[in-house]
């Protein structure tokens, strides 16, 4: 029986939810170019590679009143059309996320995305890579009534899987609000790839760290 560092038992999951960005997909260089022509656009003092990756956490709808005010909806508007002009010509998977989404499909493993990037960009990522037929559901920010940490995007991406939220299911990603978003709900929070010794993790700690995808597969395929 396979254990987690604190003594508990781990469950082989049913199902596994996966973040997008940076947990399956490279997308830091885009979205910081968008970031900073929005910032630009929008008079404000540009950000640096380094709070691209501390800051950007939330949905637009959560984040962006946050930063600009009454004027977010005008700001979401010039990011997201910088974003749309370039993501796809930058889209990049991670190594080996590939081969470990095939691999859990090949193990009988639900497999969905709840993300925060907007639903309409998400999804046309994963078909510009193919991965579509892959998961069950992809659930972007907008698509729920609530964004992610909150529980309903983690409920409408399960809709079609027949399995509840529960410890069958792993939330996989690379921020505390992934770890957040499945504690939330009642699954199990896996990080991939960082130290679950930042600072970001405190109040949210994965239940389970895993350096690489190669490792999580072969321990889902263990259980």
């Amino acid at each position: 029986m396979t254990m987690t560092p604190e003594g508990g038992a781990i469950r082989r999951p049913r199902a596994i939810l996966f973040d997008w960005d940076n947990t399956l997909v490279d997308s830091w260089a885009t979205i910081h170019e968008a970031l900073n022509f929005c910032m630009a656009a929008m008079d404000k003092p540009l950000w640096s590679v380094a709070d691209t990756k501390k800051k950007v956490r939330l949905s637009l709808r959560e984040a962006f009143p946050q930063h600009f005010g009454d004027r977010w909806e005008e700001a979401r508007t010039i990011y997201l059309d910088r974003f749309q002009a370039i993501h796809l010509e930058r889209l990049t998977p991670l190594p080996g996320r590939e081969a470990m989404l095939h691999g859990l499909t090949a193990e009988g493993i639900y497999l969905g995305i709840v993300s925060n990037k907007t639903g309409a960009l998400l999804r046309r990522e994963a078909t510009r890579l193919g991965w579509s037929e892959l998961f069950g559901n992809i659930v972007g920010a907008g698509d729920a009534v609530m964004d992610k940490p909150a529980i309903e995007p983690v409920t409408l991406a399960l809709t079609r899987s027949g399995i509840a939220a529960g410890d069958e299911v792993w939330f996989v990603g690379d921020t505390a609000v992934d770890m957040e978003c499945a504690i939330n709900s009642g699954c199990v929070p896996i990080l991939l790839g960082g130290s679950p010794t930042a600072a970001e993790f405190s109040r949210h700690p994965p239940l389970l760290t895993f350096a690489d995808e190669q490792t999580l597969f072969r321990r889902v395929r263990d259980l």
